[in-house]
This record gives C-alpha cells, structure tokens and sequence, in this order.
C-alpha cells in the first residue's frame, strides 16, 4: 500500500506538472511567481526516446569530458548489467562480461597508450583489476547471486570512472570572460555534509557548470551553509536550502557589500560549452539533453528567482524523484535550472530530510585545488 500511495504522488504531481498547473519556475524561484506560466504545447508533446540514466554515478561518469570508445564501452556494458540484473536475466550477464574480458584483452594497451606517462602505471593496475573483477560476476551470474553481481559491478565501475578522470587532461573550454569576477571551479570537488539526519557526500561537477560549481564551493568554503536550514520540502520532488537569516534571499559578498548574481549555465550534450544567460526553452532546444539531468535522485539544482534566469546566488536543491516511479522527460527542470552535482553517498538522508532540518556544517574533502578564486582589478 505504501509503494502505491508514493506511485499515486508522483503520478499526480507529474499530470499536474504536465497539465500546467506547476512549473519549475514557480515551484523553486528563490520568488515565488503568483501564478505558473502556461507550458509550451511542444515541450508537452516531446518525451524523449530511450531510458533515462537514473544512478547519480553513472551520470557522473558520463558527464566527465573524454572521448575514448574503448573505456566508454566497458563502462556502458558494465552499466547495463543493472537492467539484466533487475529482469533476472542471467545469460545476457554472462554475455556481456565475457564481451568486456575480450575488449580488455585486445585494447588494453590502446587505452593506456591515451594516459599521460605519470598516471600509466596506475591505469595499468586499474585495468588489470576489472578484468579480474570480471570472473566473480560469472560466477555470480552462473549462480544466480544477485547481490555478488550488483556489489562487483559497483566496485569496478568506481575504478573505470577514476580511469576516465585520469583521461581528463585539462579543462575542455573557456569560461566567458564576463565571469572572470565569479569563483570557478575547473574540475571537480566533493563536498561532506553533516545534517540533522547524518553525513551524506556530493560531487560538483565544474566540467558541466564551472560558475555555479565554484560559487558553490567558494560558499562552502566560508561556512556559508553552515547552521542553514532546509526551507522547502516537496516529498518526490526536491528538498531546498541557501536562504540565509535575514531580508536577503542570497549571498553578500563582503568585500562588495553586493548581492553575488550567477547566470544560468546549461551544458547541452554536443556543444563544446555551457549556455549562459537562457533556458532551452527559451532559445526554442526542446529536444536538447544536459549533460548532467535531473533524472536521478539526488542530483544538485541551482535555485533562481522566477522572474530572473541570472539572479540565482545560493540556494540549491536536491532533486528527489523516485526515477523508477516518474516517467523520464516530465520533471521540467531540465533546461530551466543548472545542475552542478549529485549526491554519491548516503543518499537515503535525502529521504529523512524535510522542512525544519538543517545542515549542521558543509567541507570540501578534495578538489579545492581545482576552485579559481575570481580575478580581482
């Protein structure tokens, strides 16, 4: 009964969504609008093809900025393992590990022949590892042991996304001039939060949103968020922070005495750098797809005024849509906000979140090497 009144909310909420009656603007503007704008009938129209990645690592890997078939492969057939795991389907297991051992074998040395000299050593361990990896999940497979399979798959899935880190040789584009005043952050850094909850990690992504990353980081790194309060919870929907106490709605920055104002930043899977300044909507790419959606629970969105795609400063929410219950392609955001990250650890705490819980204190645990402080005249 309990699965059924959660698939009765989020069926609700997305006919709604669907219907016009809520839009992402109204639900999470730092502003409320009085009354949701009408949705385009060709954005209501469109769903787009295929199943939507709904595992935040996944997503992750995925978005880092590499363009190698062979390790894009592995990971793909090791990523749809899960689909197979889910139907029982256990030959098509088996089939494609046995297809991963025959890449490994005859592309090994192509794929270390992409790595700078000083990480080939470590990829060449990584390497040897998930191929030895491989037997346990036939095995498990041979035996029907899901829970051996799904737990081997995690673990060498962790060490292709650190070689695909390790490809990543240096930032892929630049970022405008205009936002040369603004922290950014040119790669990636995690982030612990302690809540009222327990502990959970993100990983903000600079390679899809360096602006938003970096700001965000940049405040995490004053102790902004620390003692914050969560303001906004819509069970199945997002869970929503960054108000500080007082009239402002943001951050002030002290050496300005100005509220601090981050654009809009969308990448869009094929271009070669963020969209500032516009939804999709807005510049008319309704079939266009972010390199980091909102299509997994606990991706990280950057809240804004509903009247004002630039006027986001420091609140944020966690996307909380249960993918296995909400069809891909209704929830809206896509296109509207920017996503910067997604929670990898713990994310069960999301689910004991709610209005009135706070965030005790926010660190980052590595990358803050990789934050650009903003260039000052």
């Amino acid at each position: 009964m309990q699965l059924f009144n959660r698939w009765l909310t989020c069926l609700a909420l997305s006919l709604l969504i669907w219907g016009g009656w809520l839009t992402g603007d109204a639900m999470l503007g730092t502003q409320q609008s009085a009354q949701a704008a009408p949705l385009s009938t060709s954005l209501v129209a469109y769903l787009p093809p295929g199943n939507a990645v709904t595992d935040g690592r996944a997503l992750l890997r995925y978005a880092l900025p590499i363009d190698n078939s062979d390790i894009r492969a592995i990971q793909e057939d090791l990523e749809g393992l899960s689909d197979w795991l889910r139907s029982k389907r256990w030959g098509p297991i088996i089939r494609d590990t046995n297809k991963i051992n025959k890449l490994l074998g005859r592309r090994r040395e192509a794929i270390l022949a992409t790595i700078p000299a000083e990480r080939q050593a470590l990829v060449a361990e990584y390497l040897d590892d998930i191929r030895a990896g491989l037997d346990p999940i036939m095995e498990g497979a041979q035996e029907k042991n899901r829970e051996a399979v799904w737990t081997k798959r995690a673990e060498l899935l962790e060490k292709v996304g650190a070689i695909e880190e390790m490809m990543v040789t240096e930032f892929p584009f630049e970022v405008p001039e205009e936002y040369s005043n603004l922290p950014q952050l040119l790669g990636r850094a995690r982030v612990e939060f302690e809540t009222t909850q327990g502990n959970m990690t993100a990983v903000i992504d600079g390679y899809t949103a360096p602006v938003t990353g970096g700001n965000f980081v940049d405040l995490v790194q004053r102790g902004f968020y620390d003692d914050m309060p969560f303001i906004r919870a819509e069970d199945f929907y997002v869970l929503q922070t960054g108000d500080p106490e007082g009239p402002e709605e943001g951050f002030i920055d002290p050496k300005t005495g100005e509220y601090r104002a981050i654009p809009l930043e969308i990448l869009v899977r094929g271009d070669d750098a963020p969209i500032y300044g516009a939804t999709l909507e807005e510049l008319g790419r309704y079939m266009d797809d972010p390199v980091l959606p909102f299509s997994a629970f606990g991706v990280m969105g950057f809240a804004r005024p509903a009247d004002d795609v630039n006027g986001g400063s420091s609140q944020f929410f966690f996307f909380l849509f249960e993918p296995e219950l909400t069809p891909a392609g209704l929830n809206l955001l896509d296109g509207r906000f920017a996503t910067f990250g997604c929670v990898i650890e713990n994310k069960e705490v999301l689910e004991s979140l709610g209005q009135g819980d706070r965030i005790i204190s926010a660190r980052v645990i590595d990358g803050l090497d990789n934050l650009v402080e903003p260039q000052t005249t």
